[in-house]
């Protein structure tokens, strides 16, 4: 089969090149999938750079999100058979023309989303879900001012935050951007940051300021959120895509009477098991319901990995970058 390879950590990729290696072969528990499409995320950029916390040892496959059909399975697995359409994945290995992934990190695709659509779900979402849900616990009517909102994490708050009744400020630095998210999302406002937002986003919200920030951006945009958030309020720090960390005077929590809450949703997954479970069913159960709208803005080929990584590096996306071994 035909896969890309991490052979050595390295800026922009270098060490990235499209292999031939042996195809793989299913483990017991396991599952292997034919991969029709594998969604590009920050996190793969990073550890394609040693920057990321999972650190996989070299040579390795990226991808962490894919969808595609069962051609085989491996011993003691029941729930699955050749032929079934699914979609999730493990934290490497999608971008290949096969994967194998645990049996139990497998969803049924959707029948109304595509397989790009169904390939970039499960990480943005479910981080929407643990932030805007488990963590903020946003109540129908609130304010909810989303960060970044032309990205696949951004664009998920969206979707889920509207879905539960809240009120959405989307913003992004492109016009272009926002006039899509408009045109397909319908949030209550949107938000160019480009030269500040806090007076913007206080007017929106008739001077109260936003209850639930969701922030993937940090650096300036955390340090001026804190400036609009409302009291009582939380900041959803989801990650920083800015590349600087920002720094919180305390002063500013205890005069406005805020908190600012740490999002990594498989690591809460991880220590509370019970509640991951829970997290993934709700997520897909509103997947299959067509609840959801996951946005696929371009699809590459295997071998036009490099074009689909810039455009999550250039933030030139609008949803998610679709990598399709079958091309």
């Amino acid at each position: 089969m035909r896969a890309l390879v991490v052979e050595e950590l390295a800026a922009e990729y270098a060490g990235c090149r499209v292999k031939d290696l042996p195809d793989p072969v299913p483990g017991p528990g396991e599952v292997l999938v034919k991969v029709r499409a594998g969604a590009v995320n920050f996190p793969d950029l990073m550890q394609t750079r040693g920057e990321h916390q999972h650190k996989p040892p070299v040579p390795f496959t990226p991808g962490m999100e894919m969808a595609g059909d069962v051609v085989a399975v491996g011993e003691g697995v029941t729930a699955w058979k050749p032929g079934d359409a699914v979609a999730g994945g493990s934290r490497t290995g999608a971008f290949a023309e096969y994967a194998v992934s645990p049996a139990a990190a497998l969803h049924r695709k959707p029948e109304s989303m595509t397989y790009g659509q169904a390939a970039g779900y499960q990480v943005c979402y479910l981080t929407a879900w643990v932030a805007l849900v488990r963590r903020a616990q946003v109540q129908p009517g609130e304010w909810v001012l989303v960060h970044g909102a032309a990205g696949g994490t951004g664009l998920a708050a969206v979707d889920l935050a509207k879905h539960l009744g809240c009120r959405v400020i989307a913003a992004s630095a492109s016009d272009a951007k926002l006039a899509v998210i408009e045109k397909e999302y319908a949030p209550d406002a949107v938000v160019n940051v480009t030269q500040g937002f806090k007076d913007r986003v206080k007017e929106i919200t008739g001077g109260r300021g936003a209850d639930v920030i969701y922030d993937p951006v940090g650096g300036d945009v955390f340090d001026e959120s804190v400036r609009c958030i409302a009291f009582d309020g939380r900041i959803l720090s989801i990650g920083f895509t800015s590349g600087r960390l920002p720094v919180l005077p305390v002063n500013y929590a205890l005069i406005k009477g805020f908190s600012v809450m740490g999002v990594r949703a498989g690591e809460y997954g991880r220590k509370f098991p019970e509640k991951g479970r829970e997290n993934n069913e709700a997520i897909w159960k509103l997947a299959a319901e067509g609840a959801m709208h996951p946005r696929v803005d371009r699809e590459f080929p295997l071998d036009g990995w490099r074009k689909a990584f810039d455009t999550l590096a250039e933030r030139t996306v609008v949803g998610k970058t679709i990598i399709r071994p079958d091309l």
